[in-house]
């Protein structure tokens, strides 16, 4: 499986790593200040989403489950490299899908890392085995854990659109059981249905008043709305001009602070990729370890320039 850099609106763009179509120097990002470390517990889903960036499905076993032992290699390096990092995200796919997930969340909070889990809360969250693990890691770390939750909209029939009928109702039930052991949730939803982001945000306030969710839905940080990200659409490139004329710094782009970790079947080791929205793009392959994941990362794909530049997009919170 390989991410694609050309589409019909973006003919000869995103084709060499240095320089855009027109010439210019490409813009790149140094990682200026590592805040988070994400690792992708393996593309395989419980659901098939319409428009899922990463093509999780019941199937899709392109990223392979991660282990315990192998996340742990990386907490090591972490601390070899001195990365400042303080967060642990985890995503996939459904990481709950991945059997060791609980325990890959233990490792990393008793490190004293916050861990930010991506879920869609439904079935493999709320198996009993991984509850009983949630309910473990919420009594001895419960103030450094957190599950974001896919929640595309407020509305049932949206949500349902994207995920399946009834998903909205088992994310729900999911979300209920985590509000009634104390788990600190926040929401991942979408904005491809024409409302304004202010709109959107009254839907989810009410929602959450109505279930008695502790999330807030003005908080960017805490109710996180991600456009389309659509290949098909035309984008600019950026070239290092583009930050005084944007008035936009390099540090505020993610890939200035983050590095996903992902395994890909057949492979002997894990690999460190520069951004979570590329994961089968082999430019954004970095290396096997966090040293040599350091270097810069020129912005040659559509989803820097829309999502992460023009967007200002995070995963973190």
């Amino acid at each position: 499986m390989k991410d694609s850099h050309a589409s019909m609106a973006n003919i000869g763009k995103f084709r060499d790593r240095h320089v855009t179509a027109d010439g210019q120097a490409r813009a790149s990002v140094p990682l200026s200040h590592p805040e988070t470390l994400w690792f992708n517990t393996g593309t395989l889903c419980n659901i098939t989403c319409a428009n899922c960036y990463i093509e999780s499905s019941p199937t899709n076993d392109a990223l392979v489950y991660l282990t315990a032992d192998e996340v742990e290699g990386y907490l090591d390096q972490l601390k070899t490299r001195d990365w400042p990092v303080h967060e642990i995200g985890f995503t996939g796919g459904e990481p709950f899908m991945n059997p060791q997930m609980t325990e890959m969340a233990e490792r990393s909070l008793a490190r004293g890392y916050e861990v930010l889990i991506l879920t869609n809360a439904m079935q493999p969250m709320m198996r009993p085995r991984v509850q009983a693990g949630l309910k473990r890691l919420q009594e001895n770390y419960g103030d450094k854990l957190t599950l974001r939750v896919s929640l595309d909209h407020y509305d049932p029939a949206h949500h349902d659109a994207e995920r399946g009928a009834g998903s909205f109702a088992r994310t729900l039930e999911g979300m209920d059981w985590l509000r009634e052991q104390g788990i600190a949730m926040t929401v991942a939803g979408r904005t491809i249905w024409g409302e304004s982001e202010e709109q959107a945000r009254a839907g989810f306030a009410a929602l959450y008043a109505a279930r008695g969710y502790d999330i807030d839905a003005a908080d960017p940080g805490r109710t996180v709305l991600f456009p389309e990200m659509d290949l098909s659409a035309e984008v600019p490139e950026i070239t290092t001009a583009c930050w005084g004329i944007l008035d936009k710094s390099p540090e505020a782009v993610m890939c200035a602070s983050s590095r996903m970790v992902v395994k890909r079947r057949g492979a002997a080791r894990p690999a460190v990729l520069a951004c979570t929205l590329l994961p089968y793009d082999p430019e954004f392959e970095l290396g096997e370890t966090l040293q040599e994941a350091e270097r810069d990362v020129f912005l040659n794909h559509p989803h820097c320039a829309k999502f992460c530049v023009l967007g200002g997009a995070s995963c973190s919170a």
